[in-house]
């Protein structure tokens, strides 16, 4: 099993390891033997310049169940350009794939929830298949690997290659839409995949609007918040962002001139006779508005019957599925609108559709590129859609007119097209004729923009902005991370602590010695952190402060039964063992009138928060508020407040769940050398925090102490632990013998 660098950055040496639900290759049986094919798609096309790169590697299924007889053979052949299959058997097909992927997650993704299927049988199928996809992966991986995995049918298995090597590179892209929570929530196994997902270090998605539903139920429903795409799972920094992906335009655009195109379009417009052309492509699926366009073609030639004769559709559908019940309904429901409307319009020297159900080679559809006025292309839902850009990019007289969806990932680049609603069949109708009519200095002018952006953003230009995102993210998790405390450095610091005369320990409470709660007055101290600050005060070489932005009330409530001293409200008070708090810096408080005053107002505008007042500072809650409203309304408190204390000795401060607003003069780290002259005496200093006040406490003492961050982020303390349970982990360890 592999096991990555405690301390790598990011990788620079080893393989990238690709990993899809298809390989780029497609195996058909012919007779006894295995034929096997180059795929044509456009991810397979943008990759080859990464996986064909010394020993780089691509995994996945190679497109059908093959015979256990035949499986090595498969396997050496594939191996030698570079592929490494993940064999399914016919049952996990029809569960993990047909099942769970196309008829459980991709009409959930793309909102055809009428559609969608919820069966415990394709969930388990599709746990089996992502974690035989996770051995096949930890069998060539290794530390400094890259790996890149691809679409809706392998959600889950980031976290699980996380399990099997955890310091591994992972990059994630989706290649469909990632649906609002509102359609996502519906799944039953949601947080599953969610948790699956966040196994990478960079995700990324095709549109804007993607990466805000991700991070939207990322929030909702695992807990996470984000700042501008950055998430933080336990000691991981996690990044999403919106990376549209390009074709290889060279490609289309030598394709559209090559002599074997231009032949085939000599042919076709001798076939087809001098009408002008729509084109539309499309695989078979319900997601891609095939019978809805058709009506709209057919409502155009009855509200403009000046183009009867004129122009034809030119309507191409790829076999998807066609054995499953709505596929095969749909082709049925195409089949019937092209023969009614081919039935009530056509003329004998005249058809208005040419209908071909089948997929054709990239000459032939170069051709149909070159030979087409309009392509129609107006899915109801598409996360990118590469035809429109395919279309454009072989326009190499730039004459010739789009017609996208809004509902495609490709609109948000393509703003130059005729933009509709494909729900809004008038629409559709309009922006047909409006395409037809529109003057060729303006078709060029919309073209030319087009091509430009489709030049700079390329299929090339992709692969290498994602590889160079997942590297950044993972230079930047080095920046953050503080060493993480492993059974090593826990033994060291037993050691030292056994071995020492005199200690000094500070701790902090909320975050670090208990969880956080809803209610904070329910945070009180439970049986085994009572065991554990009894065990540590007992010792008579051991001096225990506990240090918290808490007010002084309750932290002497609860400490009452300990031997220790207590610094309450990020060091205003000081209260040393059996005596009562006192306070040694001088505060004006003056101004919580009319901060508090503002506050109250957001409480009011914001159900489940609450105002907590210390003497020395003000704490607005929301833990109880609704997600989302509440990162909201704290980003509007937090500038409200930073406008009113611009010219006041006050400090806003954000922490968990909690905005607090405080002196200036107050910090902990004052406190912390107040108390090391009153121990000058400690050989062993030891301190735990979990947010940001808790860096004064490990600035101000000296190189050689034990310093802990409970928690990820940037910080002054020496190590770090996931959790408070870590805390009272190492705590209980050290107060043993």
């Amino acid at each position: 099993m592999p096991r990555g660098n405690q301390n790598k950055k990011c990788n620079v040496m080893g393989k990238t390891i690709i990993i899809s639900n298809r390989l780029p290759v497609k195996i058909e049986h012919n007779k006894n033997t295995l034929i096997y094919k180059s795929s044509e798609g456009g991810l397979a096309t943008g990759l080859n310049s990464v996986f064909k790169r010394g020993d780089n590697l691509w995994i996945g299924w190679p497109g059908l169940a093959i015979e256990k007889a035949k499986e090595s053979e498969v396997h050496s052949k594939l191996m030698e350009q570079h592929m490494k299959p993940v064999f399914l058997s016919n049952e996990e097909i029809e569960d993990f794939y047909e099942g769970f992927s196309n008829e459980t997650l991709w009409p959930n993704f793309h909102y055809f929830n009428q559609y969608t299927v919820y069966k415990e049988e394709n969930w388990l199928a599709y746990q089996r298949v992502n974690q035989k996809f996770a051995e096949i992966v930890a069998e060539e991986l290794e530390d400094d690997d890259t790996v890149w995995i691809h679409d809706y049918q392998l959600l889950l298995l980031p976290q699980m290659i996380r399990i099997i090597s955890p310091n591994s590179t992972i990059g994630f892209f989706l290649h469909i839409p990632f649906p609002s929570y509102e359609s996502f929530r519906r799944l039953p196994w949601r947080r599953e995949l969610l948790n699956g997902m966040l196994g990478s270090d960079f995700l990324g998605f095709h549109t804007y609007d993607d990466m805000r539903h991700f991070l939207s139920s990322v929030n909702r429903l695992a807990g996470l918040g984000n700042s501008n795409g950055t998430i933080k799972v336990q000691n991981r920094l996690i990044k999403a962002d919106a990376l549209p992906m390009g074709i290889d335009y060279e490609k289309y655009a030598d394709s559209a001139q090559d002599r074997n195109t231009l032949a085939k379009e000599a042919r076709y417009r001798e076939s087809i006779g001098n009408v002008r052309l729509i084109l539309s492509i499309d695989r078979l699926d319900y997601s891609k508005g095939i019978p809805q366009r058709l009506r709209a073609f057919e409502l155009f030639l009855g509200k403009y019957p000046a183009f009867k004769e004129k122009v034809s559709l030119l309507m191409v559908v790829v076999p998807s599925r066609y054995s499953v019940s709505k596929y095969k309904q749909l082709k049925e429901e195409i089949d019937l609108l092209v023969g009614r409307i081919n039935g009530q319009f056509s003329k004998l020297n005249w058809t208005p559709i040419h209908y071909f159900y089948r997929s054709f080679p990239l000459p032939a559809l170069s051709a149909f590129y070159r030979i087409s006025d309009v392509a129609l292309v107006s899915p109801m839902r598409d996360g990118m859609n590469l035809v429109c850009k395919e279309y454009v990019a072989s326009r190499l007289d730039r004459k010739g007119v789009l017609i996208l969806s809004e509902m495609a990932g490709a609109s948000k680049e393509l703003s130059d097209a005729i933009i509709v609603n494909p729900h809004d069949v008038h629409q559709l109708v309009e922006a047909i004729y409006k395409a037809l009519t529109l003057p060729v200095k303006l078709q060029i002018k919309s073209m030319t923009s087009m091509q430009k952006s489709l030049k700079r953003y390329n299929i090339h230009a992709w692969v290498k902005l994602f590889m160079d995102e997942l590297e950044n993210v993972k230079i930047e998790q080095s920046h953050l991370k503080t060493k993480l405390l492993d059974h090593q450095l826990s033994d060291e610091i037993t050691y030292t602590y056994k071995q020492s005369e005199e200690r000094l320990i500070f701790l902090d409470y909320d975050g670090t010695l208990v969880g956080f709660n809803e209610n904070p007055n329910d945070s009180k101290p439970d049986h085994e952190l009572k065991e554990i600050l009894t065990l540590l005060t007992k010792n008579k070489k051991n001096h225990i402060v506990i240090i918290s932005g808490r007010d002084r009330q309750s932290l002497e409530k609860w400490m009452k039964p300990f031997s220790l001293d207590i610094v309450a409200e990020h060091g205003v008070w000081i209260k040393r063992m059996g005596k009562p708090f006192k306070t040694f810096i001088k505060i004006n408080s003056n101004w919580k009138k009319e901060i508090m005053s503002l506050l109250e107002r957001y409480v009011n505008r914001t159900p489940g928060s609450f105002v907590e007042e210390k003497d020395h500072s003000l704490v607005w809650h929301y833990r109880k508020v609704e997600t989302g409203l509440g990162e909201v309304r704290t980003r509007e408190l937090t500038s409200h407040l930073k406008y009113m204390t611009a010219n006041e000795n006050l400090q806003v401060l954000e922490g968990d769940m909690i905005v607090e607003i405080k002196n200036s003069e107050i910090n902990k780290g004052k406190a912390v050398q107040k108390l090391m002259k009153i121990y000058p005496k400690a050989d062993f200093l030891l301190a735990f925090g979990d947010d940001f006040t808790d860096e004064d406490t490990f600035k101000a003492l000296p190189e050689d102490s034990f310093t802990i961050k409970v928690g990820i982020s940037a910080s002054e303390a020496k190590f770090s632990v996931n959790s408070y349970r870590e805390v009272r982990k190492l705590l209980s360890k050290i107060t043993k013998n």
